[in-house]
C-alpha cells in the first residue's frame, strides 16, 4: 500500500486536532483587556455581551468567541438579514414600480375622469420623485382633473399602528409606519434659513400639505445653536396647523428638521393634493384613498414611475439605518416571493400577501434553505425597531460568511457604513477608520455591530458584537475597542 494516503490522512487528522485546539482556546480565552476595561467603566457585565470574530471565508476556528450562541436583541443589525435576503431572493437589479392609471378622456388639458396612483411598496417615493410623477402626468397634457386623484394602498396588508407605541416619540421619522404608497416617509421637512436683514428665520415646508396652516417665519435669536429645536418651541399637536412659540438662533445658519406628521393616516392625501396645487394643477374632485377598479387595472397603465435598483436602495437602508425603508423591503419579500400553496400563517390562517406575517414566513424559509437549518432569527418587522426580534452572534456571522462567498458580496458590503468615513459610523474616531464595514444597531438597551473588518495582516474577518443591558449605550467604547482589536491583532 502506498504511504501517500496515510500521509494525507495524518495531515487531515493533525489539521482537525489543531482546529479543535484553536476552537477550545478561542472559547476559553478572555475578552481583550481593553474590551474588559471598557465594559467595567460602562458598568456592563461581560455576560451582557455576545461576540464572535471569525475568518470571512469560514476556513478556521473562531479567533474570538464569547456567548456566541446566545439569542440577543440586535436592534438595527437585523437589517442585515432583510437586505441580504432581498438581494438573494429579488436580485440586486430589482425595482419597484408605481403605476398611474387614467380613467376617462383628456380634452383641452382636462381629464374627464379619475387618476389612480397604485402603490406597490416603493420605499423611495420621496418629494422629488412624487414631483416627477405629477410632472409626467402634466406632460401628458393633464393640467386639470374633473374627477378625483385616488391613492391605492392595497398592496400591503397592515395592522393599525400607533407611532408612539414603540418609545413614546410619535414625531420621530424613524417611527414612521410602512405603507404601500409611502410618500416622503410620512414626514415634513422644515428648512430654516436666517435672514438678518429682516431679523427673521424663514421656514419652508416640504412637501406642502393641503389644509395645513404653517408659520413661515420666526424671530432670530442671539446665542449658540446647541438646542435650536427647543428654542423654536414648536407645536405639532394640531394636524391642521404647525406653529412656533419661540425663535431661531442666527448662529445656526441653515438647518433642516424632518418631523413625522401628526396625522400619518392623512399624510399621503394632503401631500399629493398640496404638491399638485403648488405645481399649478387644478382638481374639481378630491384626493382620496381607494383602489383601482378591476376594469381600469385590466388596461395598461398610462405610465409607471420606477425606483432605483435594490443594490442602491439597500445603501440607504444600511448606511443610514432607515427603519421604514427596511420594513418596506421586508413586506415586499412577503409580496414578491412566492410561497407554497396552502402555507399557513402563525395563527393557522392563510398568509396574506404583503403582510408582515407573509414576510416572516418567506425569510424563515429562505434562512433554512440558504443559511442554516438552525439558528433562524426571530423576526417581527425586519428593521430591528423591535423589542421582540432576536438572533445570535453565531447566526449573524454565518449569514455574513455565506454572503461573503456569494456573487452578491460586493453589493452587501458596499451598503455597510465604513468606520470613520460615512453613514452611522461617520463620527467614530478609531485606529480602524476605513478598515471596517459594519452595520450598527442601537436601542435604549442595545448597542450592536456586525460586518467585515479588514485586519492589518491582510485577512478579511467577520465581526459580530451585541450588547443587551440597561447601560448598553455606555458600552460603545467596548464595541470600538473590539473593532480596533480585530483590525490590529489579526
Amino acid at each position: 500500500m502506498s504511504s501517500r494516503p496515510l500521509v494525507r490522512l495524518a495531515r487531515v487528522l493533525l489539521a482537525s486536532l489543531a482546529a479543535c485546539a484553536f476552537a477550545a482556546l478561542a472559547q476559553a480565552q478572555g475578552l481583550p483587556a481593553e474590551v474588559e476595561a471598557a465594559l467595567a467603566r460602562a458598568k456592563v457585565p461581560r455576560e451582557a455581551l455576545a461576540v464572535l470574530l471569525v475568518d470571512a471565508q469560514g476556513n478556521a476556528a473562531p479567533r474570538l468567541s464569547h456567548r456566541a450562541s446566545a439569542a440577543m436583541n440586535p436592534a438595527s443589525v437585523m437589517k442585515l438579514v432583510t437586505t441580504y435576503a432581498a438581494l438573494d431572493l429579488l436580485g440586486p437589479g430589482y425595482t419597484w414600480s408605481t403605476p398611474v392609471f387614467l380613467e376617462g378622456a383628456v380634452r383641452d388639458a382636462t381629464l374627464y375622469g379619475n387618476v389612480y396612483l397604485q402603490g406597490q411598496g416603493d420605499p423611495t417615493l420621496v418629494l422629488e420623485r412624487l414631483w416627477l410623477l405629477l410632472r409626467r402626468l402634466q406632460g401628458m397634457g393633464v393640467m386639470s382633473i374633473a374627477g378625483d386623484i385616488v391613492l391605492d394602498r392595497s398592496a400591503f396588508t397592515l395592522p393599525p399602528t400607533d407611532p408612539a407605541r414603540f418609545d413614546g416619540e410619535p414625531l420621530r421619522p424613524y417611527n414612521a409606519s410602512a405603507d404601500a404608497l409611502l410618500i416622503n416617509y410620512k414626514s415634513v421637512v422644515m428648512t430654516l434659513a436666517p435672514e438678518r436683514s429682516s431679523n427673521l428665520a424663514r421656514i419652508q415646508f416640504d412637501p406642502p400639505l393641503a389644509g395645513v396652516q404653517v408659520q413661515t417665519s420666526v424671530p432670530l435669536l442671539a446665542g449658540d445653536c446647541s438646542d435650536y429645536r427647543g428654542a423654536l418651541k414648536a407645536d405639532f399637536s394640531d394636524p391642521s396647523r404647525i406653529r412656533f412659540g419661540g425663535g431661531y438662533p442666527a448662529s445656526c445658519g441653515e438647518k433642516t428638521w424632518p418631523v413625522a406628521y401628526a396625522d400619518p393616516a392623512s399624510f399621503s392625501v394632503r401631500a399629493v393634493q398640496g404638491l399638485w396645487q403648488e405645481m399649478g394643477g387644478k382638481l374639481a374632485g378630491a384626493v382620496r384613498l381607494g383602489t383601482v377598479p378591476a376594469a381600469v387595472a385590466a388596461a395598461k397603465p398610462a405610465f409607471e414611475l420606477s425606483s432605483a435598483p435594490l443594490a442602491e436602495v439597500i445603501r440607504e437602508i444600511n448606511k443610514y439605518s432607515n427603519n421604514v425603508m427596511a420594513q418596506q423591503l421586508f413586506l415586499t419579500l412577503g409580496r414578491a416571493s412566492a410561497l407554497p400553496d396552502g402555507t399557513n400563517g402563525e395563527g393557522g390562517e392563510p398568509l396574506r400577501s404583503g403582510s408582515f406575517e407573509a414576510a416572516r414566513a418567506v425569510v424563515q424559509r429562505w434562512w433554512k434553505e440558504r443559511i442554516s437549518a438552525s439558528d433562524a432569527p426571530l423576526l417581527e418587522n425586519g428593521s430591528g425597531l423591535s423589542r421582540q426580534e432576536r438572533i445570535s452572534a453565531q447566526a449573524l456571522a454565518r449569514l455574513l460568511q455565506v454572503a461573503y462567498a456569494s456573487p452578491l458580496m460586493p453589493e452587501l458590503m458596499a451598503s455597510l457604513p465604513i468606520s470613520g468615513v460615512d453613514g452611522t459610523l461617520r463620527r467614530v474616531k478609531s485606529r480602524a477608520a476605513g478598515y471596517a464595514h459594519l452595520k450598527t444597531g442601537s436601542l435604549g438597551d442595545v448597542v450592536a455591530v456586525a460586518g467585515y473588518v479588514h485586519a492589518s495582516g491582510g485577512r478579511r474577518l467577520v465581526l459580530v458584537a451585541l450588547v443587551n443591558h440597561a447601560n448598553a449605550k455606555a458600552a460603545r467604547p467596548a464595541i470600538d475597542a473590539l473593532v480596533e482589536w480585530a483590525n490590529q491583532n489579526n
